[in-house]
């Protein structure tokens, strides 16, 4: 199978297994991970490692099967979804992280990346577009001169540009991302899906403030607030139950 799963400890961790193509995705592969992460979620994983086998994140799109529009709407899909679970997720970088993986790494929370990554969005070397939504992900993640170095040059970043810059929150290997989201996994489940579905909302959209606000209103409401308060008065770690 090219993408396989593990849920421990809360965490879920979803490899792309493609090392033939250094991990580029077909369709196939693609509903795979989709499937994985909703699998994950479903199961009460509350956070998710993405990361690839072989020493490379994701290559990109597989091109020797890429043949319409059709791939790019459901990927689309794909990431949005990924992007909205209401669960941390951390996406492990090492190697190859161009294209399609960038797109990947993008639609995670947080990033910890290996000193081998490489980054680049090099649709301009194949005459291709990505959508509005990846542009906007790639100009706040990394900064506007950086994604117009990316994707108007065909620029290749590395692990240093991506500290630099801001997209890399850590640095370091698999272990160290597992780390990082067992620490998440322990924290208020509410609070990480409510700041989650905050971030990025436009002032002027009026639904999406609307929905920022409940999710506000349901965290000050919830027990876990009352448990987070026992447990820095107890001075012991909070026991968290998303209710």
């Amino acid at each position: 199978m090219p993408v396989h799963a593990s849920l421990a400890d809360q965490v879920a961790v979803v490899t792309v297994d493609r090392p033939e193509r250094r991990n580029a995705l077909n369709l196939e592969a693609l509903e795979e991970l989709h499937a994985a992460v909703v699998e994950a979620v479903d199961a009460g994983a509350r956070a998710l490692v993405i990361t690839g086998a072989g020493g490379h994140f994701c290559a990109g799109a597989d091109l020797t099967e890429l043949e319409d529009v059709g791939f790019t709407q459901r990927l689309a899909e794909v990431l949005r979804h990924l992007a909205a679970v209401p669960v941390t997720t951390v996406a492990a970088v090492e190697g190859s992280c161009m294209g399609l993986g960038m797109q990947l790494a993008l639609a995670c929370d947080v990033r910890v990346v290996a000193d081998t990554a490489r980054f680049a969005v090099p649709v301009a070397k194949l005459g291709l577009m990505v959508d509005h939504w990846t542009l906007d992900r790639l100009a706040r993640l990394w900064g506007e001169g950086a994604a117009r170095h990316l994707t108007l040059t065909a620029a290749v970043l590395d692990a240093d540009d991506a500290w630099r810059l801001g997209f890399a929150q850590e640095r370091g290997g698999l272990d160290d991302a597992l780390a990082l989201a067992g620490r998440a996994a322990h924290l208020a489940p509410l609070t990480q899906a409510g700041t989650k579905q905050g971030l990025g909302v436009a002032p002027s959209d009026d639904d999406a403030v609307s929905r920022y606000e409940a999710a506000f209103a349901r965290a000050w409401a919830s027990d876990d607030l009352t448990e987070g308060r026992a447990a820095f008065t107890e001075r012991r770690e909070p026991r968290f139950r998303g209710n």
